[in-house]
C-alpha cells in the first residue's frame, strides 16, 4: 500500500529535520575601544579650545593638535576594523538566510506532498477501513499507531515550518541592524576624515605661526630635547650600573666557588681553564627570586597595566623627527591628566630615583627586566624599596615647554630597550 510505504520514510524524516542558527560575531571590544577614543578626543578638544583662544600660537597648541591627529587616525583604523567585522557578519547573515530559505522551501514542499498524498487516499483508505482491514488485533494496533505517528509528524512539520519562518525573520532583522551599524560607522568615518583634514590644515597654520617665532621655538625645542636626552642617558646609565654590579657579583661568586673547589681538590691535577664571563641574562638572573620575577614579567607581556590610569600615547617608540630635530625614543610618552598618579606596572625593586632639570625619574628592576618612569613632579618611593603592581610611585609633571602633563615610560631587557606598547594591555 502506498500509505504503508510512506510511513517509514516519514518517521526517518521526522527524526532528521533540524534547523540550526549560527551566532553572530561580537564586536564588543572594537566598540569599547571606539568609545575610549571618543572620550579621549573630547578631552583633547576641550584642552585645544582653551589654547586656541590665545592669539599667539604655542608649542602646547601644536602638541595637542598632534595628539588629536594621532588619536583620530587610530580611531579611523579602529572603525575600518569594525567595518570589516560587520562585513563578515553581513556575509554570514546572508549565508544563514539563504540556508534558512532553502530549508523552509524544502519543508513546505514536503508538507504539501504529504497533504496531497493524504487527500488522494482519503476516499480509498479511511481511518476505520484501514484499521478494520487488518488480519488480527496486533496488525490493527500497529496501523492505529502508524496513523497517530503520521498525524504527529504533520503537526511537527507545521511547527518546523513556523519555527524556520521565525528564525528567518530574526536573521533578516539582524542583517538590517548590521547594515545600519555599518552605515553609521561609515558616516562617522567620513566625519572623522573631514575633521582630520581640517586639523592637519590647522597644524600647518600653527606651524606657520610658530615659524615667525622661530628663534624662540627652536630654543624651546632644543631645551626640551636636551632635557629628554639627559633624562634618557641617566636612565641608561642607571641600568648599566645595575647590570655591571650584577655581573661583578656573579664573577666574584664564581671565583669563590672555583677557589673552594680547588682547595677541596688540591691533590688532583686539573687543566687550567679561563672562566667565561657571565652573560647579562645570567648575571641578572643569579637568584631564584630574580628568575621568578623575570619569568613572571615575561609571562605578563601584553597584559601589564598602564603606568597611568588615563592617558594617550603622543610619541611612540623608536626614531622620530620633531621640528626638524632627529631623535630616538627608547620608550613612549603618555599625555595624562594634571597631577595624575604614576604607578609601577609590576612587582620589583626600586634601583634608581634621580632628578634631572627639576623632574624626577624612577627605575624599577623586575629580574632581568627594568621599567623606567620619567617626568615626575614628585616621587613616593626610594632606592632599595620593594614595590608591587599598581603601587603609586609618584605624580606626573607638566612638560616645561608645552605645559602638557606627560609621563615617559620605558621597558628594558637588560641593556636593550623594547617597545612598551608590546607589554602593556591593549588601550
Amino acid at each position: 500500500m502506498k500509505f504503508l510505504r510512506l510511513i517509514p520514510f516519514v518517521l526517518v524524516l521526522l527524526a532528521s529535520v533540524k534547523v540550526h542558527a549560527q551566532p553572530g560575531q561580537s564586536s564588543e571590544e572594537l566598540r569599547r575601544r571606539l568609545n575610549k577614543y571618543n572620550e579621549e578626543l573630547e578631552q583633547l578638544n576641550r584642552e585645544y579650545e582653551e589654547t586656541a583662544n590665545n592669539k599667539k600660537s604655542t608649542l602646547k597648541q601644536l602638541n595637542l593638535l598632534k595628539a588629536q591627529i594621532n588619536l583620530r587616525e587610530e580611531k579611523i583604523n579602529n572603525i575600518n576594523s569594525e567595518v570589516r567585522q560587520l562585513d563578515n557578519q553581513i556575509s554570514e547573515s546572508n549565508s544563514n538566510i539563504h540556508n534558512l530559505e532553502g530549508q523552509l522551501d524544502m519543508l513546505k514542499k514536503e508538507y504539501a506532498n504529504m497533504i496531497l498524498f493524504a487527500y488522494r487516499n482519503q476516499s480509498s483508505y479511511s481511518k476505520l477501513e484501514f484499521i478494520f482491514a487488518a488480519k488480527d488485533f496486533n496488525q490493527a494496533y500497529k496501523r492505529m499507531k502508524y496513523l497517530q505517528q503520521f498525524a504527529e509528524y504533520r503537526q511537527r512539520q507545521a511547527e518546523y515550518i513556523e519555527g524556520t519562518e521565525k528564525d528567518l525573520h530574526v536573521k533578516v532583522n539582524e542583517l538590517d541592524n548590521t547594515k545600519k551599524q555599518k552605515n553609521t560607522l561609515l558616516q562617522d568615518q567620513e566625519k572623522e576624515r573631514a575633521t582630520l583634514g581640517k586639523q592637519k590644515k590647522d597644524q600647518l597654520a600653527v606651524v606657520s605661526d610658530l615659524s615667525r617665532q622661530q628663534g624662540e621655538l627652536k630654543q624651546q625645542q632644543r631645551d626640551l630635547q636636551r632635557r629628554i636626552a639627559r633624562t634618557n642617558q641617566e636612565i641608561r646609565d642607571a641600568i648599566r650600573r645595575e647590570v655591571a654590579a650584577a655581573e661583578a657579583k656573579r664573577r666574584a661568586e664564581e671565583a669563590r666557588a672555583a677557589a673552594a673547589n680547588a682547595a677541596n681538590n688540591k691533590n688532583v691535577t686539573t687543566p687550567r681553564t679561563t672562566a667565561k664571563p657571565p652573560t647579562t641574562s645570567e648575571a641578572l638572573n643569579a637568584t631564584p627570586e630574580a628568575v621568578r620575577l623575570s619569568n613572571s614579567f615575561l609571562g605578563s607581556r601584553g597584559s601589564l597595566p598602564w603606568p597611568v590610569t588615563n592617558g594617550v600615547v603622543v610619541q611612540g617608540f623608536g626614531p622620530y623627527m620633531e621640528e626638524g630635530i632627529k631623535s630616538d625614543n627608547p620608550g613612549i610618552d603618555i599625555k595624562t591628566n594634571e597631577n595624575a598618579p604614576v604607578r609601577a606596572v609590576f612587582d620589583g625593586d626600586v634601583r634608581s630615583v634621580n632628578n634631572v632639570y627639576g623632574a624626577y625619574f624612577v627605575v624599577i628592576q623586575h629580574g632581568e627586566y627594568f621599567t623606567a618612569y620619567s617626568n615626575l613632579k614628585s616621587v613616593s618611593v626610594s632606592k632599595g624599596q620593594k614595590v608591587t603592581t599598581r603601587q603609586n610611585i609618584g605624580i606626573a609633571a607638566n612638560e616645561s615647554s608645552t605645559g602638557i602633563p606627560k609621563v615617559g615610560f620605558q621597558v628594558w631587557k637588560g641593556l636593550t630597550p623594547v617597545d612598551p606598547r608590546l607589554w602593556l594591555q591593549p588601550d
